[in-house]
């Protein structure tokens, strides 16, 4: 938590006591409200990049730039609580579990890379990995021997200690780096150090603003509330995902405004759930919120009481913490049982080379629309089941995945498989027309819509053209499995004989037809 709050002040040209703050109040206002178990709220590396780019957007001095950040930093809390108060958490629903644990693949290897120069003793900032590898490669040559022995040799330790024993790796390697700080003179062999860290807190202040320059500044925070959330949500599902792990996303959204909020009231960074924090605190074997707690207070005590010690620990060790909780998470497992299944696999790969190419955000974006519009796909383009009656049961299935379902005479059986609505009802209409042309006139067409537990005006009127154009040619039509909310819209909607004579199972429909025929008959 610490050195990840040092480099990101650092990323959003602040001092490091304002992450350091943020890192304190932010986390145990979240503790209050938020419920997952491994989400360590705290400065993220995306946010700090993004709230970089905004303070460099607007004019002022330093001071001046200081006091815009806290007030976007505010609004950033303020946009999560509206987004809790109008419960648009439920927009997360249409993140699919596919495009999560693409996203964490994608997050853990964009992390684990842009560690790799801290690693290397190198300065390297580039737009996206592939551009940081090229720079890296041709750089090889001025790798920074010390800083690449200490950080390999910590992580292999740690890796190591992972599979032979319980042992604390991390506070192994981070104690030895603090004794071969001591032991060596580091800075000499340029070895970087985490240097001095101060807790301050300043009074509150917001800067004198118009209206139209507030505006401008929620304009800014904007894009760094939608990275918030995506990272934040994007981190705390996935790791729930593996646990089983239930999460409000309306109770995490109003959790994160107030950790903004307090964040901003204290003069800190933005806050939200790091992917390589909650890794870290899931690999130490979290089991409630109580761990974030703890943490954010030793993090207080460690910079109030042990500063000089952290002062001296190698930033190459600390690049090898980060890149050690993460391996874990850069298993294929997730993604090769949807291979298995043949399900969405495409889905979660996109997510994940998404995040790596376009970052966080964008990565996301394009992971949720792909998602959706898959679904869409699916949704427009719906299978169609011919249904027979399996012996002299009440059961009546698919005919070509039951070979034994028999046809019953006079009598043709349809069931849309998904949802009839505006963009696939005249399709799915339009193929039962086409196939009930082999069938004699007199017919008994069923209808089963046992998967639209409510219809649109679209399928509405495509449901009374396909009544009459049956009607036309001679026809009957009979609908079944009709939910409640259907048959008082189809009464609405003038078919009133039509959702009267509804059935609620297929069978009840068959026995209807046949009684009916034979009053007729008599």
């Amino acid at each position: 938590m610490i050195p990840e709050a040092v480099a990101y002040a650092g990323i959003a040209g602040l001092p490091p006591s304002r992450a350091i703050v943020a890192v304190i109040v932010g986390g145990l206002a979240y503790a209050m409200v938020g419920r997952s178990q491994f989400a360590i709220v705290a400065p993220t590396s995306s946010s700090a990049a993004i709230l970089a780019a905004a303070i460099a957007t607007v004019p002022g001095n330093a001071s001046e730039k200081a006091l815009i950040a806290t007030a976007i930093v505010g609004i950033v809390g303020v946009l999560f609580l509206i987004a809790a108060l109008l419960k648009l958490g439920g927009i997360s629903a249409f993140i699919a579990r596919p495009v999560l644990r693409g996203f964490a693949f994608g997050l853990a290897v964009t992390i684990i890379a842009r560690q790799l120069p801290v690693l290397l003793g190198q300065s390297v900032h580039a737009s996206n990995i592939f551009a940081l590898f090229k720079i890296l490669v041709t750089k090889l040559s001025e790798i920074n021997f010390w800083s690449a022995a200490i950080g390999l040799a910590a992580l292999a330790t740690m890796l190591i200690l992972r599979r032979t024993s319980r042992l604390p790796g991390a506070l192994i390697v981070l104690a030895a780096g603090v004794g071969l700080s001591f032991a060596m003179d580091l800075p000499s062999q340029n070895v970087a150090l985490v240097g001095t860290l101060t807790l301050s807190l300043d009074p509150f202040l917001l800067p004198e603003l118009n209206y139209s320059f507030w505006s401008r500044l929620a304009q800014l925070a904007m894009p760094l509330t939608l990275i918030l959330f995506a990272e934040s949500w994007g981190t705390m599902r996935a790791l729930a995902l593996r646990h089983g792990e239930q999460l409000s996303a309306t109770r995490e959204l109003a959790a994160l405004g107030g950790a903004n909020l307090v964040s901003a009231l204290a003069h800190g960074m933005p806050v939200g759930a790091g992917f390589s924090a909650g890794s870290a605190s899931e690999a130490a074997g979290a089991v409630t919120r109580l761990t974030a707690v703890i943490g954010a207070i030793s993090v207080a005590a460690i910079v109030l009481f042990a500063g000089p010690l952290v002062a001296r620990i190698p930033e190459p060790i600390l690049a090898a913490v980060v890149i050690a909780a993460l391996t874990h998470s850069l298993t294929l497992t997730p993604l090769t049982r949807l291979f298995a299944i043949n399900r969405d696999q495409w889905i979660a790969i996109v997510a994940a080379l998404a995040v790596i190419v376009f970052g966080v955000l964008n990565g996301m974006l394009v992971a949720i629309v792909l998602s959706l519009g898959a679904l869409l796909r699916r949704l427009a383009s719906p299978s169609l089941s011919k249904l027979g009656r399996l012996g002299d049961s009440h059961d009546f299935v698919d005919r070509v995945r039951h070979n034994d379902a028999m046809e019953v005479p006079g009598i043709a059986i349809f069931r849309p498989n998904t949802p009839l609505f505006f963009a696939n009802a005249d399709a799915c209409l339009g193929e039962i027309v086409i196939a009930v042309r082999q069938y004699c006139v007199g017919t008994t067409v069923i209808l089963s819509l046992e998967e639209s537990d409510d219809l649109d005006s679209s399928a509405v009127e495509a449901l009374i053209e396909f009544h009459k154009t049956l009607s036309a040619n001679g026809m009957a039509l009979h609908l079944t499995r009709v939910h409640d909310r259907v048959r008082d819209l189809l009464a609405a909607s003038g078919l009133t004989e039509l959702a009267a004579q509804a059935t609620y199972s297929v069978a009840d429909a068959v026995d209807f037809i046949h009684h009916r025929e034979k009053t007729n008959a008599a």
